[in-house]
């Protein structure tokens, strides 16, 4: 594979991960069901960071959550595009990362920058102001596109 195939492939899977971020964030780690299994691996995920936000040992997903969502990623892309599946999966993970010092930060750092303050405020007007918007934290044009943006500071 060329370096620049190899390039497109990974910023490929650096943008589908931008919007399996948003789409994982809006719809499964805020699903609300009846199912006790189901429910205990959706508050696993994401409902226990939504009950101590702050806490930096819930700011980061867990790996009993994380691993296995990797490894069917993984396998979707390699069974639909074989070898470029992996060069996909490669920029997806490397989003994952992305994703998860940037929530971290978000969390746990005083972000100076005016597009961290920019990715710190619209997070935690997601935690403080409605759980119902705000879904991205990499790639925040998301929720402009979708119409999840929250435009009010108040609850």
């Amino acid at each position: 594979m060329s370096p620049l195939t190899g390039l497109f492939l990974v910023s490929a899977g650096l943008l589908v991960w931008t919007l399996f971020e948003y789409v994982m964030h809006r719809y499964l780690f805020h699903w609300e069901t009846k199912v006790p299994v189901l429910r205990a691996f959706v508050f696993l995920m994401h409902g226990n960071h939504h009950d101590a936000p702050n806490d930096p040992l819930r700011s980061l997903m867990p790996l009993s959550a994380s691993l296995p969502i990797a490894a069917i990623v993984w396998g979707i892309l390699a069974v639909l595009f074989g070898m470029p599946g992996t060069w996909l999966f490669l920029g997806f993970m490397i989003g994952y990362v992305i994703y998860d010092v940037v929530h971290y930060a978000a969390h746990q750092w005083p972000m100076q920058s005016k597009l961290a303050q920019a990715i710190k405020r619209h997070h935690m007007r997601h935690h403080y102001i409605d759980e119902g918007g705000n879904f991205s934290i990499s790639a925040i044009f998301w929720d402009r596109v979708f119409g999840s943006k929250i435009h009010s500071l108040k609850r």
